[in-house]
C-alpha cells in the first residue's frame, strides 16, 4: 500500500524543482516532469499534449522573458498508480526582449489540479491544468 504523506512529501519536491527550473529557463528539466504522453494545459493556449511539446513550448517561451513561479500543494489524494495534487499558484511573468510583439509582462494567480502517475517507481506529471483566478483582461473603458 502506498503511504499518502510520503507521495505528498514526493509531490512537492517535484513541485520546487519545477519551479527552480523555470526560473533558471531549464525547458528540457520541465519536460522530464512530464511522463512521454503528459499534458499541460495553460490558460487561454491550446493544451501542450506530449513531452516533445511540453519541451518546445517552454524552449521558445524562456526566450521571452523571465517566468517566476510559486506552488502550493493543498491536497494529494492517492490510489496507486495515480495521485491527484490540488494547490494554488502564483505567477509572475517580466517580458524581455525576446518576448512576441505586444506581450507585456503579467501576474497571475489561481487554482491547479495536477494528476500524477507512477511510472516504474517515478511519479510523473500526466496532466497539469491551472485555472485563473483573475478575469480576463476586458475592452478598454472608454
Amino acid at each position: 500500500m502506498t503511504n499518502p504523506n510520503r507521495v505528498r512529501e514526493i509531490i512537492e519536491r517535484h513541485n520546487a524543482r519545477a519551479v527552480r527550473f523555470y526560473a533558471a529557463g531549464d525547458a528540457d528539466s520541465i519536460a522530464s516532469l512530464f511522463a512521454e504522453d503528459g499534458w499541460q494545459m495553460p490558460p487561454h493556449l491550446p493544451a501542450l499534449v506530449g513531452r516533445r511539446a511540453i519541451r518546445e513550448f517552454w524552449h521558445a517561451a524562456m526566450q521571452w522573458g523571465d517566468w517566476d513561479f510559486s506552488l502550493t500543494t493543498q491536497s494529494v489524494e492517492v490510489g496507486e498508480p495515480v495521485a491527484v495534487e490540488r494547490g494554488k499558484y502564483v505567477l509572475r511573468f517580466e517580458a524581455g526582449v525576446g518576448a512576441p510583439p505586444g506581450m507585456k509582462s503579467f501576474e497571475d494567480r489561481g487554482n491547479y489540479l495536477v494528476h500524477w502517475r507512477n511510472e516504474r517507481g517515478h511519479w510523473r506529471v500526466a496532466a497539469d491544468a491551472p485555472v485563473s483566478e483573475l478575469p480576463l483582461p476586458g475592452p478598454a473603458s472608454v
